[in-house]
């Protein structure tokens, strides 16, 4: 689709956007929203008819790109079908969504409870996790997100959490593993991996495992820097919780559905937890989806006991066609094994040859269609290009990052020191080459930062 060119509207969105719109993360009088006309594939452009190369995939959701036409075409179709129906009941597109996604989980994880989306998956997780054990502490990672909602946020291991943390809500942070980071002094993976663990162990003897409901952690962390876990480690966190007779959670909402290359990243770490979350990709963000994935022992807990908990949009008509079309596409056309092969043989070689070139960036790292770079001031101290949590003036580095990608036409993933590439799974050669000539020019105002 050719952007027409419409100043005009783009001017009347934006104001009814500034005079009525109240948007998440932000203080509401110093951000500058840009208004968008349309999108398609791996493009989004504005109302002057500029066009942008999308490295966000939206918020890491359109895994399919935007206005596929089988799912839109599917949507429609659900639409004039069966808009809406109540979630007590047997419904088409809900009983084929559910079983394609169990079809795809690993192990015995059968059982599908629908969601509106990826917080309130994770809050029904917790939900069953401490009803199944009768404990009431949750431990999750610093280095996380798992949710906007009240007690998905309180498991979030980032300053996001901090001003809604009431400090009663049953977590305990622990820290996970992240060699290039490392807070364990260790000089190898294996090490980290050994660390961590025992890290992780120390800190469930000091709270009492007796106590302990479940651990959580995002299987791949996304937002908090795309930190692919050292072999053995997700394994050893699994015998972990075995041991202690604790529930094992895996968030796949961001790295689920094909981002990593598989349609789970729990696949590429031979794992199976005992519940799993997912959203975001499921449907390519088309209608706002998500749920979690019950192991057969947790899901027994509630054969002959009610589950104290339900959404009036659990398993949405239209969100389920938009899920049940979304996995045909990406299984009729590769999608998740494009993700694989671009992301080993293109994806991660450019990006290595973009930090062998750019004294900005301390370490490339990922998987798939799932990557991070970490931008430095000095390479050899690992000082990271902004401080923590940086805000105004002090994040002037990563802000002029984006402006600079922004004018080459991509549009970046940027939090805290890094820029994340995350397209979508079926983006092409020709596109991510574009993407990395646009990374190259942002990396060389980075540059400009370094010491």
């Amino acid at each position: 689709m050719t952007p027409q060119p419409s100043p005009q509207t783009g001017a009347a969105v934006k104001a009814a956007d500034r005079a009525h719109v109240f948007h998440s993360w932000s203080a509401q009088d110093l951000i500058d929203p840009l208004a968008v006309a349309g999108a398609e594939g791996s493009y989004f452009w504005d109302f002057d008819g500029k066009r942008y190369l999308d490295f966000t995939s939206g918020l890491v959701f359109t895994n399919i790109g935007y206005q596929h036409p089988k799912v839109v075409a599917a949507i429609q179709e659900q639409a004039a079908r069966m808009t809406t129906f109540a979630p007590a009941f047997a419904v088409e597109a809900r009983s084929e969504a559910a079983r394609l996604i169990a079809e795809r989980t690993p192990g015995d994880l059968d059982k599908i409870f629908f969601t509106n989306g990826g917080a309130d998956a994770v809050e029904h997780a917790l939900r069953m996790a401490r009803l199944h054990t009768g404990r009431p502490k949750v431990l999750s990672a610093y280095r996380s997100y798992h949710g906007g909602t009240q007690q998905a946020i309180n498991l979030t291991g980032d300053p996001r959490r901090w001003a809604s943390d009431s400090g009663t809500a049953g977590v305990v942070h622990f820290w996970g593993p992240f060699p290039y980071r490392s807070r364990f002094y260790a000089g190898t993976e294996e090490e980290e991996c050994a660390r961590a663990l025992e890290h992780l162990e120390t800190t469930l003897a000091f709270e009492g495992p007796a106590t302990v409901a479940a651990i959580v952690l995002e299987t791949i962390p996304g937002t908090a820097g795309i930190m692919v876990p050292p072999a053995g480690y997700l394994r050893g966190v699994r015998e972990i919780c075995d041991k202690y007779g604790i529930v094992f959670v895996l968030d796949e909402v961001m790295a689920g559905f094909g981002r990593t290359g598989e349609w789970f990243a729990a696949d590429l770490f031979d794992v199976v937890p005992d519940l799993m979350t997912f959203a975001k990709g499921v449907n390519s963000g088309y209608v706002p989806l998500g749920g979690v994935a019950i192991s057969a022992e947790i899901a027994a807990t509630f054969g002959k006991r009610p589950y104290p908990g339900g959404l009036t949009y659990s398993g949405h008509p239209l969100a389920c066609a938009a899920a049940v079309a979304t996995i045909n596409a990406m299984a009729e056309e590769g999608i998740v094994e494009n993700a694989k092969r671009l992301g080993a043989d293109m994806v991660g070689p450019a990006l290595r040859e973009l930090a062998g070139r750019h004294p900005s960036v301390g370490e490339v790292r990922g998987v798939g269609m799932f990557w991070a770079l970490e931008l430095v001031r000095d390479r050899a101290t690992r000082e990271p290009l902004v401080p923590y949590n940086a805000t105004g003036d002090d994040n002037r580095a990563m802000a002029a990052f984006a402006a600079e990608a922004k004018a080459h036409g991509l549009w970046p993933f940027v939090n805290m020191n890094r820029t994340h590439v995350v397209p979508p799974l079926n983006v092409t050669e020709a596109e991510l080459k574009e993407g990395f000539a646009a990374l190259d020019a942002a990396l060389s105002v980075a540059d400009t930062f370094t010491v």
